[in-house]
Formats: C-alpha cells, structure tokens, sequence
C-alpha cells in the first residue's frame, strides 16, 4: 500500500462520522503520551473516540524527553510522598507489562568530601523511595570498590557512591505502542490532522472541531467533526485552545502553562563508555544533570530554562546549553574531555510545567511541580503538565472529568467494570507472536521487538524480507523496523520515520544520512511508500536541513 492510499485509509472514519446526528464520543487533540493513554482508556471503556495530532504522532514533548520512567526522588526531599508512591507504583506496573520497551537502568550518586548530597542524607531517601516501590534496589559502594567499576569518574575527594534504579524507555515507540493497544479496542487515530478551530453550538459550548489536512504544503481539505466531548492534550501548547472556549485573547487570559526547555546531547559509548547512568550536581548551579546509556550511545542531559512562547516549528538546543552539559559531564569523568566534535545529535524537548506564581514570583523551573492539572470550559476538557511515567493515572483523572459531559457510569472509571464485566487494568498486551522468524532472533533482540511492538510483532516479521532483521550500522535498530513503521505507521515524512518511529537519525552519523544507511533506507521507502526519485530528494532535503538545524549543534 503506498502513501497516498495509506493516507486515504487513515481518513475515512471523518467522512463516516463527521456530522452532528452521529458525533464522536470523544475527541482527543494531541498525539502525544497523555493523549494516547486517554485514547487507550476511553476506548477500552467502549468510547467512540478520535484522535488526531496536528504533526506527527509524539512530534512535540513525547520525543525529546529524558527517556525516563522514574518516581522522582526530589518529591520525596519535599515531602511530596504521595507524588512519589504514584510514580513509582507506575514504574513498576510498566516494568511488568513492558519489559523491552521499559527496561530498569541503574542510577549512581558519587559522594565527594564537603560536597551535598553527603551518604547518609541520600542513603536515607533511597530507602524511603525503595519502600514506596515494594523493593530493595539501594546499594552503596565504598570507594575502593567503585572506583575499580568505575575509574574514569574524578577521583579527588571521593568517599563512595550511592546505587538506585529507576527506568528508561524510548518515549515515542512508548505512544506507538499505546496507540496500538487503542487502536485494537476501536479508536481512530490520525496524524497531520490539525484542530484549526473549535465548533460551538448556540450556549457557546464547545461541540467539535474544524480540523485541516497538515500533510501536504498544499493540502486544503477541512473537516468539520463533532463530538460529545473535546479533550485537548496539547501539552505546552494547551492554552490556545483554552483562549478560544473561552472566547478571550492573550490579553485577557491568564496563561498558566511555562514551557520549560530540556536539552540533550548524545556522544558514542567509546568517547564515553558508561554501563549505567550517574546523576550529579553540576559544578556550577548545583543542578541535578546526568549521564545515561542509550541505544549504545551515551546521553548527557538535561537543561531546565524557560522557552518563549511557543510556535509549531521545532525546537532546538543552543550553544550555551551544549557548553553547559559539556561542562558538568567532563567535571564528573575528568580524563573524558568531550568537546563539540564529539556530539553525535542533539535533542530539545519543551515541558508542560504548571505555574504556581505569577511573572514576578516564579521560581526557577527546576523546582516548579511536575503535577497535572485538568480543566473544564465549556465543554472542553484540557489538560497539562504531569510525568510521562504517570500517562495512565492522568488519562484516569482526565476521564473523571469527562463524567460532567458524558453520561459516563463512574464504575467503568473506579472499578474498571463495564455493564458488571471486569475490565482489565493493563495498558499492554501480552502476545506470544507465532511467526517462525521470531525463534531466530537473539533473546535481547526479542525482548526488543516484543516491547516495542506487541501485538503487532507478526505482522513485522511477516512483512520482512530476506535480509531485513539484520541490525543497522551499529544500532539497536533491524530493518524489519523500518519497513513496518513505512507500512502499518502513518509515516508522513523522512523525519517520521529517522526520528521516531526509529531513532536511527538520533543515533547514526549525519542524522543516518550516510549512503550505507541511506541508500538502503531509499530502496524500502520507494518500495512501502511509493516515493518516487523526486520525491526521495524532497524529503531528502527537507529532513537534512531539519536535522542541522534542530538535533545537531548550533552555532558556537
């Protein structure tokens, strides 16, 4: 099936059910986690819910986060225990149901002479934390032991180093994932789809959506979709929406989303051969940053500074940002001397932070709450801010507030029972995939694709050709991947797939662009999305001068 009959495919649920006498249970604006989780639990409650995402699903904040799936240790040193229980409750549900896709990472804490945090106090904090997950993860480590794992970090004043776990994932295979698991209990799910403006009806209540056709420069087709209840999951972006239910304008309305920029730089496993992550204080604000391994390279994050106002172009780190991980990375590991040439990629991603003061009273964004906070305006539902790792608990409360539209029975929602039969609390599938390909893959490359894929892992395997599960380059990533995501995943565009789909343009040289990697790529594009040599070059163009621009490095 090629692009366009794909596209054509992706679109027919608006032309079946587009006018009032037949609305939506639910649309969902945002195809990013928290607008995927909602899609997931609505629809297993036997909703009527569309999804649609103005760019590429996970295009915005979904993409470029940490990759982390932890409880927050910070919440605990400020009393927030409940924040903290959640969380790590979360990580452990996704830890079971996900392995492969979630997977545990050790963290160390090295402790110096004179410097915060000194053992005890952290010590202390882990135990706590391990309580609130049911398991003893801690460790701690005297010097000489560590430092015979571990002898790239400093050494001067050293006295030990601290040993806890949390989690890692790669975050837009997590939406793919949770999109799949909607898609399989009745949702639609659409990208390139953007909610141009709201519908409403004669008492200014919010009814739908005019949704335009972002896919082509070109492209002027319009959708007038209605539905009983709009949710915008837009993340940063959530106040736009807002202004416009509530029929007020920047002037008028009091924003409280701050967008808070984190950045990130990756560099190869020789330049910085690490086996777990280390979290430190910077040397120089005494922020929290660290280092972890990621899709066999080393990631050195993160940044926390308030971005402007936000428009729909992407988001970019800046020169003074790479200085700044530099920095706190080669104070850490004092013989690594990583400089610029290093850098493989980059990525910035913009968080949703709730504000709790006005201009003139904020706080730094580091210590702003990552909590939720949901809406309701005329009919329209928003919400914002939260933790990747708690998609689920925030689609709950999202849903909750979906009660005051929908005449939702509140059991299908506290007890998880629809018509008194039970419905099962699992986010993910658990499938066995039958197709014989599987038993001759290597059992971490298994666990894998079985993470990343669930349900769906067949139709990958079935899809594959002959020389298609070999691995690429040195990536974690087979070719099998690539040709299903071009196949089965709404990919729109080259950086749909090289930067989330895969993340083969965060991982590779040149953003993948090399001709061992790129002619190939090319083959299996003209072959599942029926590019044809123009149109190779187009997307060629246009994701090479993305990617300079907005994951590589910028001007010193």
């Amino acid at each position: 099936m090629n692009q366009n009959n794909q596209r054509q495919q992706a679109l027919t649920p608006l032309s079946r059910r587009s006018s009032q006498v037949e609305p939506w249970d639910i649309l969902i604006i945002g195809g990013g986690i928290t607008g995927a989780g909602i899609a997931r639990e609505a629809a297993r409650r036997g909703l009527a819910v569309l999804l649609i995402e103005q760019k590429d699903f996970a295009w915005g904040t979904s993409s470029r986060s940490s990759k982390m799936v932890h409880g927050g240790l910070r919440y605990i040193a400020s009393g927030d225990y409940k924040t903290t229980l959640l969380s790590v409750r979360e990580r452990e549900r996704m830890l079971g149901e996900a392995g492969g896709l979630v997977n545990e990472m050790h963290f160390v804490m090295p402790h110096y002479k004179g410097k915060f945090p000194p053992p005890w106090i952290f010590n202390t904090l882990l135990r706590v934390y391990d309580k609130l997950a049911g398991k003893r993860y801690f460790k701690y480590f005297k010097k000489d032991t560590f430092l015979s794992l571990n002898p790239g970090i400093k050494q001067d004043k050293f006295l030990g180093a601290s040993q806890f776990s949390d989690a890692v994932t790669d975050d837009s295979r997590l939406v793919m994932r949770v999109l799949d698991e909607a898609i399989n209990d009745g949702a639609h799910v659409i990208n390139y789809l953007k909610a141009d403006s709201l519908i409403t009806n004669e008492q200014d209540l919010v009814v739908g959506a005019t949704l335009k056709d972002t896919s082509a420069e070109d492209s002027n087709n319009t959708y007038n979709v209605h539905a009983k209840v709009v949710v915008s999951a837009t993340g940063a972006w959530a106040d736009t929406l807002r202004m416009q239910a509530t029929n007020q304008t920047e002037q008028t309305f009091h924003k409280q989303i701050r967008p808070s920029r984190g950045s990130h730089l990756v560099v190869s496993q020789q330049r910085l051969p690490i086996k777990q992550a280390y979290t430190f204080l910077h040397p120089v604000d005494k922020r929290a940053v660290f280092v972890f391994p990621w899709e066999n390279r080393s990631v050195l994050g993160t940044t926390d500074l308030d971005h402007p106002p936000l428009d729909d172009n992407e988001v970019g780190i800046t020169s003074e940002e790479v200085d700044y991980l530099l920095t706190a990375t080669n104070d850490l590991f004092d013989d690594a001397n990583l400089n610029r040439e290093d850098v493989i990629s980059t990525w910035a991603g913009v968080r949703p932070l709730i504000s709790e003061g006005g201009d003139g009273k904020r706080v730094s964004p580091s210590k702003e709450k990552r909590d939720h906070s949901v809406w309701l305006d005329n009919n329209l539902v928003t919400v914002s801010g939260g933790k990747l790792t708690t998609f689920r608990l925030i689609a709950l409360d999202v849903l909750k507030t979906c009660q005051k539209v929908l005449a939702l029975d509140p059991a299908a929602i506290e007890d998880r029972k629809i018509n008194n039969d039970k419905i099962s609390d699992k986010v993910f599938s658990q499938q066995i995939p039958t197709n014989p390909k599987f038993a001759t893959l290597p059992k971490p490359l298994q666990q894998r694709l079985q993470g990343f894929y669930g349900r769906q892992l067949d139709t990958l395997l079935e899809l594959a050709h002959k020389d298609d599960l070999a691995y690429i380059a040195d990536s974690n990533t087979i070719w099998a991947e690539v040709r299903f995501a071009a196949c089965h995943e709404q990919v729109i565009h080259l950086d749909d797939l090289l930067l989330r789909r895969t993340r083969l343009g965060l991982i590779l040289p040149h953003g993948a662009m090399t001709p061992s990697v790129s002619d190939r790529l090319k083959k299996v594009c003209q072959q599942e999305l029926g590019w044809d040599e123009q149109k190779w070059q187009q997307e060629v163009d246009r994701y090479t001068d993305l990617w300079q621009r907005y994951y590589h490095l910028p001007a010193a």
